[in-house]
């Protein structure tokens, strides 16, 4: 049997040391290594805003919404935020709202029946355009 000429030219493998090259201590750790809770998501958990008292402040959620109303009630938060100026108070119109909910919240239910018939029924949605 004749050797191959390729075979008896090839030249031994380099022997790699023993002992691993170290890392700098600023080199970041591959993706791999990683704990697997830094990729699972969190759970949604109210803010911690500051501590007032020994008691803690949670901050609220703000939700922003758009609806429909006839003009006739709103010029009325114009009128009601003119009302306000004069005594003294500047206010916004979502704080008008919301001070409407809180006194909406106290009437009795059969204070809120009435006070909700006499309310003028309209379409939902959006206005045509004109």
């Amino acid at each position: 049997m004749t050797e191959n000429p390729s075979s008896t030219d090839r030249k031994p493998a380099p022997v790699k040391p023993a002992v691993p090259a170290r890392k700098s201590p600023t080199a970041k750790a591959s993706p791999a290594k990683r704990a697997p809770a830094a990729t699972a998501k969190p759970e949604k958990k109210e803010k911690k805003v500051k501590k007032v008292s020994g008691k803690i402040e949670l901050k609220v959620k703000v939700v922003r919404d758009s609806f429909t109303m006839p003009q006739n009630d709103y010029v009325k938060i114009g009128e009601l935020k003119q009302a306000c100026l004069k005594a003294g108070l500047q206010v916004k119109k979502s704080e008008l709202l919301r001070a409407g909910l809180q006194v909406l919240s106290k009437l009795s239910a059969a204070q809120l029946k009435q006070t909700m018939t006499q309310m003028e029924q309209i379409k939902t949605g959006r206005p045509k355009k004109s």
